[in-house]
């Protein structure tokens, strides 16, 4: 008998699962978020799962709802006799706690990994974990896709003569390092202290950027104060142009102000997470496309790692 595949969103990413949908060729399956007066809430299918491959579609960014809707849809899936139960989770939260940095502290990657495993997904598919180190948080398949083949492109048809990749930190240097083998250009490195989380102490730069091309390559941009001080600094010492390439557009507390207000060239993002519309300086590249075909051949069993170019 022939697997049956479904499509279902949760709340926070119907946005783009409804892209994702159209890409794949199916319409969304129906969901149902039935909701209390004290805030608590009750996500349901209203159609039948019964023995399909299921995926469902929900980044898990704040607040922590977004990542509980995910958890009781997931539990509803297996309850109902779903074959196959796929976790889409374009961004996964709570993943720069991947570890002890400092005494007792919890490890948040971990927790969650373990939380969706016991709500019951047999799968997860997520873009650019912030270490892909993580992965092995889980002891089910992880489809781990690379932003390389949407970035990459665009890249190239700005026809940058004097290119040079930028990690703006000691943590991004190996997705820096794969940027820059890839375009065979030179790379630089932004090493940052921090006070505390979100707050920069200082900054240096590891090279040479006089006259260069610079694109900045990261996973998140939160509240953009890396960025947009990195920007600046590599001006100070002779960047022609400096660009920042992130995933995921967290964009929390002052970040579109910093953004808007600040040297940068351009941020390219992606779409896993919502953008405010209405900024000059942020390019929003679709991630659609990309997850139907991995969705597809997931689906009949076929390699991903050829769709990823670094």
């Amino acid at each position: 008998m022939e697997r049956t595949v479904k499509l279902f969103s949760g709340t926070a990413t119907h946005y783009l699962a409804e892209k994702i949908a159209l890409a794949y060729g199916l319409p969304l399956g129906e969901v149902n978020v039935a909701k209390f007066s004290d805030g608590e809430f009750s996500p349901s299918f209203d159609e039948s799962v019964r023995g399909c491959d299921v995926f469902i579609i929900q980044s898990t960014f704040a607040p922590a709802d977004n990542l509980m809707e995910l958890l009781l849809l997931i539990d509803a899936a297996k309850r109902a006799s779903a074959h196959y139960i796929t976790a889409v989770v374009p961004y996964f939260g709570y993943a720069r706690s991947d570890r002890k940095d400092k005494p007792r502290v919890a490890i948040a990657a971990k927790l969650v990994a373990n939380l969706l495993q016991t709500a019951g997904i047999t799968r997860i598919m997520t873009m650019d974990l912030h270490a892909p180190q993580i992965q092995g948080f889980f002891d089910i398949p992880v489809d781990h896709l690379e932003p390389s083949s949407l970035f990459v492109p665009y890249i190239e048809s700005l026809n940058l003569k004097n290119l040079c990749i930028a990690a703006p930190d000691m943590g991004g240097v190996n997705r820096a390092r794969g940027y820059a083998k890839y375009f065979n250009a030179e790379m630089v490195i932004c090493d940052k202290q921090r006070k505390k989380a979100n707050e920069i102490g200082t900054m240096t730069v590891i090279g040479d950027v006089e006259g260069r091309d610079i694109i900045l390559v990261d996973d998140i941009v939160d509240t953009a104060g890396t960025l947009t001080t990195a920007a600046e600094m590599l001006f100070d010492k002779g960047a022609n142009s400096v660009r920042a390439f992130c995933t995921h557009p967290v964009l929390s507390g002052k970040a579109y102000e910093r953004i808007n207000n600040s040297r940068l060239t351009e941020l390219v993002v992606t779409d896993t997470l919502p953008v405010k519309p209405g900024n000059d300086k942020i390019k929003v590249i679709p991630t659609a496309d990309l997850f139907a075909r991995i969705i597809r051949r997931v689906y009949v069993y076929e390699s991903i790692s050829k769709l990823f170019l670094v």
